[in-house]
């Protein structure tokens, strides 16, 4: 397939997308997933034509008056028939869409489609040649159910429940849990929108003696899990999420300080630190950082997280890594991030000094802590908005980026060329 360079707009600036000559997208979700969001940003970014199932047929049902169908048309004896008609209609739109542009992004809740059978090949004859990536938006049905009663649409009313699909199709999944901005910086580097990297950064330049690595965000895509941990510990505890959100990146210790008066800080500290371990499970690597970790020498890096020692060791074990011998967490700290006294304690056992290390992060208080510790810092999107990681290099995965032991054996950053069609 021949790879078409488009250009897609962030912040007003144009980044290269390497997209095939033909892109047929998918969005699925249930109700109240925010797939109709996500689809439309897509859109937007693609500069690609939207076919909601929503807008192509639910006004033409809601004009229909309801004895005709025996009932609202959801809960209607006619609704499997309902059904049909509508995905008939979806399909022909969005195949004209694609045959005309040349890309298209479809929403609907492809309930049956996931499944995989004769619904997702009609969906997939609909769409050919092209083979459609699949993006499926899914979360906790209590958060779900929640934006469904609060967008207060009539025809959710009649909504039968639906539980959560487990695909039977390869898809990339993606937490309801997750900002518009944090989904879209997941999916759009899957469909060949990747962030370009600034080959002529100082920090190619440079040679270090290690690398010392944040955990979440960084090593562990995690950030669903956090928020949505920190969100059942706010509901608990009946506190803002707004301060959460404003001091990502800091120790829990200091949130729950900012939060709740000091006779239940330990309370507090007991109650997340179960809801992030035991919501640990599934948790899969970031793009690229795998192999990138496993390419610095085991004596020349570290993991410094604000996390616990039981919430860390989770996530390290649920992403498939291996504990490095040094790795620093909260609790062998006095000050955590953005102090910079976490990237000190690492260089320093590591015995290295902390101006000839590499540090990567995702999150502005890790970053302030690298710069104050004198360490060079590489940042990932996927957490904060690009505009607040003021590092020596921003990049939207690590497969962007590689490790080199030069001759003398010191260690350099260098670009890689990413294909995504091989």
């Amino acid at each position: 397939m021949t790879p078409v360079t488009y250009y897609v707009y962030r912040g007003g600036m144009p980044s290269p997308c390497q997209l095939p000559d033909s892109l047929a997208v998918v969005v699925a979700g249930t109700a109240g997933s925010g797939k109709s969001t996500l689809g439309r940003a897509i859109a937007e970014r693609l500069r690609a034509p939207l076919v909601d199932l929503d807008s192509v047929t639910t006004p033409l049902l809601d004009a229909l008056p309801s004895d005709a169908l025996g009932g609202h048309w959801l809960t209607s004896p006619h609704a499997l028939a309902i059904r049909a008609g509508r995905y008939a209609a979806l399909r022909a739109t969005a195949a004209d869409a694609l045959s005309t542009a040349g890309r298209v992004v479809v929403v609907a809740p492809f309930t049956a489609e996931l499944a995989g059978g004769a619904e997702w090949e009609a969906l997939r004859t609909a769409l050919a040649p092209t083979e459609p990536h699949v993006v499926h938006v899914d979360g906790d049905p209590s958060v779900l159910a929640s934006r469904r009663f609060s967008r207060g649409a009539t025809r959710d009313a009649h909504r039968p429940d639906t539980p959560s699909v487990d695909p039977k199709i390869d898809v990339l999944s993606v937490d309801a849990e997750l900002s518009t901005a944090q989904q879209l910086a997941r999916v759009l580097p899957a469909l060949g929108c990747r962030r370009p990297v600034d080959t002529d950064a100082d920090i190619f330049t440079r040679e270090f003696d290690a690398v010392l690595f944040d955990l979440d965000g960084t090593l562990v895509d995690s950030t669903a899990s956090v928020v949505r941990s920190w969100r059942r510990f706010a509901e608990h505890f009946d506190v803002s999420m707004e301060a959460l959100h404003a001091n990502h990146g800091e120790p829990a210790r200091t949130l729950v300080s900012l939060l709740l008066p000091a006779e239940r800080h330990a309370e507090a500290l007991a109650h997340v630190t179960d809801l992030e371990v035991t919501d640990a499970a599934g948790l899969h690597p970031i793009r690229g950082a795998a192999e990138f970790f496993a390419s610095v020498p085991p004596q020349r890096r570290a993991i410094v997280t604000s996390g616990s020692v039981p919430i860390a060791t989770a996530r390290l074990a649920a992403a498939g890594y291996d504990r490095p011998a040094v790795f620093v967490t909260v609790d062998d700290v006095v000050n955590g991030k953005p102090n910079p006294e976490p990237f000190l304690l690492a260089a320093e056992r590591l015995g290295v000094d902390p101006a000839r290390c590499l540090v990567v992060e995702d999150a502005p208080a890790g970053i302030a802590a690298a710069r104050a510790a004198g360490c060079a810092v590489l940042a990932l999107t996927g957490t904060t908005a690009e505009e607040e990681l003021t590092a020596d290099l921003v990049v939207d995965g690590l497969d962007a980026v590689r490790v080199e032991v030069t001759g003398s054996g010191a260690l350099r950053l260098a670009p890689t060329v990413v294909s995504l069609y091989r």
